[in-house]
């Protein structure tokens, strides 16, 4: 396969072989590339891609950069040609997601961590998307990410889990049906149980209030067997509850107190007992998982979290440039994705494929890691060292304000002729 203009960008065609090897019949299958003009092949096509989704580059400074590595080129024709490519970047970043499940997807045990976050472009108050994350507990690698309108909601059924999964779970997913559904697939769940949201019932089908036996228990840990019923359907498995340290118990009250007062509501006693409690529910038999160790497992439900924040903080994937509903924005979404996805392999090849495992003593964390490969990555897409510095003035114009009613600010024309004059006559001061 010939790069016409990227022979020389040996580190771009490094970037590309991590990429799935079709990419360029992806390009021309998904109608993403169509025919050469200025962009003359997939893989300028890719680079303009992921400056634009990957490294944060306005529309404006993508047109400025390619135009310094290839030719002249105006935003309006970047901005169209990224049009065309989000199903091109949905599919690469598909099969970017299944091979790194495939070696999981073996009938092994796995664990497996879900949650969802929301992302809204820059001054907006609301929701615009959501993204589902699932990541592998003992590896922390991403298997799999789904992006939705704000109307989706968080449920099981966004993530392609497997018999033999143990997937951990917060509040948001304490929802009967799915978890029925899920749970005789032979999926198990490790769920923060809601009781204000969620039912559980004894085996006679009669409702269980937990407040009662946590109430009247002196214990710290307590294990109580419950049935999840829906339509007819039920599970069973049980709840661990553990005692909150005194301390913590207080401010658990406290938050409970002030939520209640902000919505309005009265406090019941019940609210305020279960306050000190932390419930989870799992149908992973005890003599399995003890109440310590389920409680255990589910704090490790705090990676996915930290995998949004690096995924926000390092990679800005909440940083929306676009309209909601756009394009460019569904675009800007995915091609981010695909390119953490590239990141996080990278992390893998350079670090060790085994150097951030949850099952072994760890002494980094992927912080610094992603920092370092993302200004890698940003000289590699951007391709700075491969610039033909002839074509800078042709950059300077593509990248320049367009013409617009409230002009760029300079000085009076009073203050240029009072320079002007001084320089002529040799004048340091006026």
């Amino acid at each position: 396969m010939s790069l016409p203009s990227l022979e020389s960008n040996t580190a771009f065609e490094s970037f590309l072989q991590e990429l799935p090897e079709d990419y360029w019949d992806l390009a021309i299958e998904f109608k993403a590339f169509t025919r050469g003009r200025k962009i003359k092949n997939p893989a300028q096509l890719l680079q303009v891609v992921l400056g634009y989704c990957g490294i944060d580059q306005v529309l404006r400074e993508v047109a400025g950069n390619f135009t310094l590595l290839e030719e002249r080129i105006s935003d309006t024709a970047i901005h169209n040609r990224l049009k065309a490519c989000l199903p091109w970047v949905k599919a690469l970043l598909e099969r970017m997601m299944g091979a790194v499940a495939g070696p999981l997807i073996n009938g092994h045990l796995r664990f497996v961590v879900v949650d969802g976050s929301t992302v809204q472009g820059p001054g907006a108050d609301q929701t615009w998307y959501r993204l589902h994350i699932a990541v592998d507990v003992v590896k922390l690698h991403l298997i799999h990410v789904k992006v939705t309108d704000k109307h989706e909601g968080e449920h099981l059924d966004h993530f392609p889990l497997q018999e033999g999964d143990v997937v951990l779970i917060d509040r948001g997913y304490n929802q009967p049906k799915k978890l029925i559904e899920h749970v005789e697939k032979g999926v198990s769940v490790v769920l923060r149980y809601n009781p204000h949201g969620m039912n559980v019932y004894d085996r006679e089908g009669e409702k269980i209030d937990l407040s009662e036996p946590l109430r009247a228990t002196p214990e710290t840990n307590l294990c109580i067997p419950v049935r999840i019923y829906e339509g007819g359907q039920y599970i069973e498995g049980y709840v661990h509850a553990c005692r909150l340290p005194p301390e913590q118990a207080a401010q658990a009250r406290h938050r409970v107190r002030v939520n209640a007062q902000k919505k309005g509501r009265t406090l019941q006693q019940r609210t305020l007992g279960l306050a000190e409690w932390v419930l989870v529910f799992t149908n992973l038999p005890p003599t399995l998982l003890p109440t310590a160790t389920v409680a255990a497992l589910y704090r490790v439900r705090w990676q996915v979290e930290l995998v949004i924040k690096r995924m926000k903080s390092v990679l800005a994937i909440d940083k929306l440039r676009a309209r909601e509903h756009s394009a460019l924005a569904e675009l800007y979404l995915h091609g981010k994705l695909l390119y953490t996805w590239v990141l996080e392999k990278r992390a893998r090849w350079r670090c060790g494929e085994h150097w951030n495992r949850l099952d072994q003593p760890r002494r980094a964390t992927p912080w610094r890691v992603w920092k370092l490969l993302r200004q890698e990555l940003t000289i590699t897409l951007s391709g700075g060292c491969h610039w033909d510095l002839r074509r800078w003035q042709a950059c300077l114009e593509v990248i320049q304000e367009r013409p617009r009613q409230r002009q760029l600010q300079t000085l009076p024309p009073r203050v240029n002729r009072l320079i002007a004059y001084c320089q002529a006559n040799g004048l340091s001061n006026i």
